[in-house]
Parts: structure tokens; C-alpha cells; sequence
């Protein structure tokens, strides 16, 4: 895999605000880059959830310039403050989601991905394989790693405007068939993604989604949908880089991890995997083009505690770096799209 490469930043430059935000806070920007922008507070105890309530309209102008805001400073110090402000933000949170662990403590926020801290999660968007997905997404640094464990964050327009067409449009053209087998020990249960052990009643939502669905045995599940590998941004009408092509092409694996699958199933039974959308192999040097210019124009910082980001999920898409330590951070996500808008 490419290695990452990422720009390290340490100094935040001021950038001009109007007379109207300087009472209640200014806006930043790192240096070379226009995400995320830097929002704090430029008074003492000003009330992020109150703000954000009446203020939308503007973090939706925010968004869909810079596609991602880092919120700092504002003194969210809990989940049900991060929750807050969340509720605040977008008309609804996503309560259905089967991918992360639920935060026990509120009723609409998960954990991050239970993955191993010294690896790293590869970039996505949150969903982008699925039918529905959401159009703005949350993270509360609730524990910073004492070392690593940043969020590098990429524009999916600069991924879509810079890929090479010989990639791009065959991707584009083609799209994408994400397959995947819950295949007990090694994933989520069905019955937790699905939250149901019914299995006429995932096979019906499966059905509805346009989701093919087998069993194999007692336990396990296969699944395969279609999706796009580009976008056209329903707000912006920006073409987009979206997709899970990391997530899911088992070269983004470990080499031994790799061998050890390709030992263990045959292709069409591994966990995960992803096909151009007429069923042919995706080829290992088109994903390795892609995540070299992902970390090419990615952009990280390090976690505060008490940070919140806000992304739009289409505009940008996230990964994971390794770390050492405690690390907790808290996941949200509101205002659901489905394919139809594409």
C-alpha cells in the first residue's frame, strides 16, 4: 500500500471574518488548505447547541465551501453535549445504524470503529456503499491518543478533479458492486447489522433496497449491491469522488491477511470485496493510483479533546490513523439521502 503522506499542521492563520461572527466567534483556516475550516468561540461560554440552532443556514454555507468544520473550544466535554449540539445541527439524528457500536449513554450516538489502533482505516464515505447514507456526519474527541489517532480528512473534489481519466470514467461508467459476508467471527452478525434475527424480514428490507441477499448455512449471509464510484453533489452539483473502493478491495489489505483469505474462501465467499459494476475484478494498480492520491491531498490534524468535526459526507471523505493509548471518539449522523437523488 502507499505509504501515507500527510500534512502536519501546528499553526492555525487567522482568516477574515464578517462583523456579525466576530462577537461570537472567528473562523480559521490551515495554512495551504481550505478544510476544515477552524470555528471558535470569541467569547466565554457561548452555548454551541443555542449557536448552532440559529445559526444552520451558515454552518450549511460553511459545509459546502469547506466541506468539513472543526468546532474548538466550546466546552462539549460529554456525549450528551456532543449529542446537543448534533440535534441542533441537522432536523434529525440516524438511529439505525449496524456498522458501530451504540454509545450507551444516548440514544443516537455510536462509537468509533472497534479496529485494532495500530492500523489504519482506510478512506471512505460513511455509507457510500449502501442505499441510504448520511449527507452530514460528527465526531466529538471525547480521549485523544496520547500519540497518533488523527482523522485525516480528504476533498472528494479534488480526488474526482485530479484522478486520472483512464480510472475515472471506467469507474464512473461501470460503478461499483460492494459484496460482503457476515461470516460469524470474522464481522458483525447479520442480526446486529440488520437489528433483527428474522430472516424473511432482512430479506424483504434486502428486496426493497435492491440488496441480493443468500444465506450459506445457519449463520451466515452474503450480500451484494450497487453503487456509484462518482457522485454529482445534490446541493452543489459538484461531480465527487464516493465510494468504500478501500474498505472493501482486498488489496488495501495486509499481504498476509490477504493470503490468508484468499487461503480460507474461495472469491466469492470472502468477507468483503468490491468488482466494477458489471462484476469484473477491480485491478490492484487503478486502488493503488487512488490512495496514493488520497493521502496526496490529505489533510490532518492533531485531536483536542472536546473537538467536534462536521463533515459533508460527500464532499469529504475520512480515514483513521494508528495510535498509541487511550483513544475515544464519538460518532453522529443526521439528514439521510438515498440513491434516488443521484
Amino acid at each position: 500500500m502507499v505509504s501515507p503522506r500527510i500534512t502536519s499542521f501546528k499553526r492555525i492563520v487567522p482568516r477574515g471574518t464578517s462583523l456579525a461572527e466576530v462577537a461570537l466567534l472567528s473562523t480559521r483556516t490551515f495554512p495551504g488548505t481550505h478544510l476544515p475550516l477552524v470555528l471558535e468561540p470569541s467569547l466565554p461560554d457561548i452555548d454551541l447547541a443555542d449557536w448552532a440552532g440559529a445559526n444552520r443556514s451558515q454552518l450549511e454555507d460553511y459545509l459546502l465551501v469547506h466541506g468539513a468544520l472543526l468546532l474548538r473550544g466550546f466546552g462539549i466535554h460529554s456525549a450528551e453535549a456532543f449529542e446537543h449540539f448534533c440535534c441542533a445541527a441537522v432536523p434529525e439524528l440516524y438511529d439505525d445504524y449496524g456498522d458501530l457500536p451504540r454509545e450507551s449513554e444516548t440514544e443516537k450516538i455510536y462509537g468509533s470503529t472497534p479496529y485494532p489502533a495500530t492500523k489504519t482505516i482506510l478512506f471512505h464515505n460513511e455509507s457510500s456503499h449502501t442505499p441510504l447514507w448520511p449527507m452530514k456526519q460528527f465526531f466529538f474527541c471525547s480521549k485523544a491518543a496520547e500519540k497518533g489517532g488523527e482523522t485525516p480528512l480528504v476533498d472528494c473534489r479534488r480526488v474526482y478533479d485530479k484522478l486520472d481519466p483512464a480510472i475515472r470514467i471506467p469507474l464512473a461508467e461501470k460503478g461499483l458492486l460492494y459484496v460482503r459476508h457476515f461470516t460469524d467471527g470474522l464481522d458483525v452478525k447479520w442480526q446486529d447489522f440488520f437489528h433483527t434475527s428474522d430472516r424473511s424480514e432482512v430479506e424483504s428490507r434486502c428486496a426493497a433496497a435492491g440488496i441480493n441477499c443468500r444465506w450459506a448455512g445457519d449463520h451466515d449471509l452474503g450480500i451484494a449491491q450497487r453503487a456509484p464510484a462518482v457522485a454529482r453533489h445534490p446541493k452543489t452539483g459538484e461531480m465527487v469522488f464516493f465510494n468504500q473502493i478501500q474498505l472493501h478491495h482486498s488489496s488495501c489489505l495486509d499481504p498476509e491477511v490477504r493470503e490468508s483469505l484468499v487461503a480460507l474462501f474461495d472469491a466469492d465467499q470472502r468477507p468483503r470485496d468490491v468488482y466494477y459494476g458489471d462484476g469484473t475484478p477491480i485491478e490492484d494498480s487503478v486502488v493503488a493510483e487512488v490512495t496514493g492520491l488520497y493521502w496526496e491531498l490529505a489533510v490532518a490534524f492533531p485531536w483536542q479533546e472536546g473537538d467536534v468535526v462536521m463533515l459533508d459526507n460527500m464532499l469529504v471523505a475520512h480515514a483513521r490513523n494508528p495510535f498509541e493509548g487511550t483513544r475515544k471518539i464519538l460518532v453522529a449522523m443526521g439528514e439521510m439521502v438515498d440513491k434516488s437523488v443521484l
